[in-house]
């Protein structure tokens, strides 16, 4: 079985030695000697390179994509005859250490700290803030409300950390149940949540449905004052809605590690809104365990048995 590796994820796939392993630069079109390759597996492609893949890859059984989120593998259009494996799981580490960073980061105004910093001020005001009994829930997580949007496995790994340092979180998914131990309601079923919530963390998958889930009507039920962390993806949020969320105070703080347009465009006003802190999509980028996941699909492909991370 002939299998297309990446060159930006090189994986030991030794232990298989019936699969002959090609490797291709997800930036090109394929090469003569690829097109009869039945596993492709995907992670920082270009959309031609995808597009080029569905035009020319004709015995392709597989497309197993390294990303927790399987949005641009699907976009491309792969025929029906094509499975489709996410990289969830690959990245619940690094994902869940990098939102809390963005959470306490936010929480704890880091953004003013360095703004103070470089202008070689001591921020006095803040400790007067922290101390006030009028605001100094504002600045900690002990007994904050945290709600997590999209409760899979890289929430699995964040909101024990979040427990831990005193928050009581819920999760929001499309049903409602307990998660790893903790309840989660259904996206359609809030009730009162939004206005009680003081950390908002979207995890949230790119999907048509999930486009601009985060609106203007959205962030008018959130909490005054509240946090908003996204560390999915950015076609979830409507910026100008943040932007004015920010500006008119609804908002205190947003830490985004994801945007609509990446890399963000130079003359995007969330440069310079106060109270935005951002990342380069950085959270994850180093799939953990990706050759065991690899191994795994093609031997049950091989088997005719079930996929894991199959996206329907």
């Amino acid at each position: 079985m002939k299998i297309l590796v990446p060159t930006s994820a090189p994986l030991d796939l030794s232990a298989d030695p019936d699969l002959e392993v090609v490797g291709y630069d997800p930036s090109e079109p394929f090469g003569a000697g690829q097109l009869d390759a039945e596993v492709l597996i995907a992670w920082n492609n270009s959309a031609d390179n995808l597009a080029d893949a569905v035009a020319r890859l004709h015995n392709l059984r597989l497309v197993q994509t390294l990303a927790a989120g399987p949005d641009a593998v699907v976009a491309a259009g792969f025929g029906d005859d094509v499975a489709i494996t996410s990289g969830r799981s690959l990245h619940d580490g690094p994902v869940a250490e990098h939102t809390l960073t963005l959470i306490l980061a936010a929480v704890r105004r880091l953004d003013e700290l360095f703004r103070a910093q470089q202008q070689h001020t001591w921020l006095s005001d803040y400790s007067a803030a922290q101390a006030d009994p009028g605001t100094r829930a504002n600045f900690t997580l002990d007994g904050a409300t945290v709600v997590v949007w999209g409760f899979g496995s890289i929430a699995g790994r964040l909101a024990p950390l979040l427990r831990m340092l005193g928050a009581e979180v819920t999760g929001v998914a499309h049903t409602a149940g307990v998660r790893y131990g903790f309840d989660v309601v259904a996206a359609d079923d809030l009730g009162d949540l939004l206005g009680r919530t003081d950390v908002l963390v979207s995890l949230l998958p790119g999907s048509p449905e999930t486009r601009n889930t985060y609106d203007a009507a959205f962030f008018a039920h959130l909490k005054p004052g509240a946090v908003f962390v996204n560390a999915g993806r950015g076609a979830t949020v409507d910026e100008n809605a943040l932007i004015a969320a920010l500006t008119d105070g609804r908002l205190r703080v947003a830490a985004l590690d994801v945007t609509q347009a990446e890399p963000l465009p130079g003359d995007s006003a969330l440069w310079n809104t106060p109270g935005v802190i951002l990342t380069p999509h950085i959270a994850g980028g180093r799939p953990q365990g990706a050759g065991a996941l690899v191994l795994e699909n093609v031997q049950a492909l091989r088997a005719g048995s079930a996929l894991t991370n199959r996206v329907d």
